[in-house]
């Protein structure tokens, strides 16, 4: 069984992070033999002085494989570590979506539409549990005052377009004065494809410069590490910096 689960707001400007929290919740499936899970992806929201957010109003969400069976312990449990884990002030929500529900039902849509909405407009809590309802999903909040269902239910909306969201945690490659192959970029990680801002598909044998910080974001389904060119010049590649990812 195919499941989405996505947190928000379980940290504060001193203490945690989403991400490694994240994490720690894939660690628990996996330790328990509940499934496998797949990698976490960050989701930019709206910055608005109206929403309250630690630094950058980002949710988390992963998809994991799990046997029917294990679901209900596994949404106790991730309450509990939330709960037990999140930061002192923070405001952590829970969302968990099976895959097939809302596919069989035609709801993904819905999910995918407020996903994007969060992005561009203020939402409230009502509005999140609203829908969740509506479409059956489980949300729940954890701490503080719980505003964190709201970046939670929007990140697997997100998640589900397979074209939202950078993977969290840096890519690790070496190169000999900092170029490497395409072909060399895939065999040495988790990238699946190497692709321009404006959408050019680069071959294996192209070479690209490798910055200081090397992100990697979801689209069309895939691991996508992008790059740019000055100018008109396609001779040399680089790595895109967090300043043009900061959208993604």
């Amino acid at each position: 069984m195919k499941i989405y689960i996505a947190i928000d707001d379980t940290d504060n400007l001193e203490i945690g992070a989403t991400g490694q929290t994240a994490n720690d919740l894939i660690k628990m499936i996996e330790n328990n033999q509940w499934g496998n899970c797949q990698a976490v992806t960050r989701h930019q929201l709206l910055l608005h002085p109206d929403i309250p957010y630690t630094s950058h109003n980002s949710s988390m969400c992963f998809i994991a494989e799990i046997k029917p069976e294990y679901l209900n312990d596994l949404i106790a449990e991730a309450g509990n570590l939330l709960q037990r884990e999140s930061a002192p002030g923070s405001d952590p929500g829970l969302c968990i979506v099976i895959e097939e529900q809302v596919l069989v039902r035609g709801q993904m849509h819905i999910l995918v539409e407020f996903g994007y909405k969060v992005k561009e407009k203020v939402i409230t809590k009502q509005e999140a549990y609203d829908l969740a309802r509506q479409i059956d999903v489980h949300l729940s909040e954890h701490g503080g005052n719980g505003l964190g269902v709201i970046g939670a239910l929007a990140a697997v909306g997100l998640r589900m377009t397979n074209n939202d969201g950078r993977f969290q945690g840096r890519l690790k490659l070496e190169a000999p004065e900092g170029l490497i192959s395409v072909a060399g970029i895939k065999s040495n990680s988790q990238v699946e494809r190497v692709q321009s801002l404006d959408g050019y598909l680069l071959q294996d044998d192209e070479q690209v410069r490798l910055g200081e910080k090397l992100k990697t974001v979801l689209l069309e389904g895939k691991r996508t590490l992008l790059v740019y060119s000055e100018g008109n010049d396609k001779s040399e590649w680089k790595t895109c910096t967090n300043t043009q990812l900061k959208d993604y």
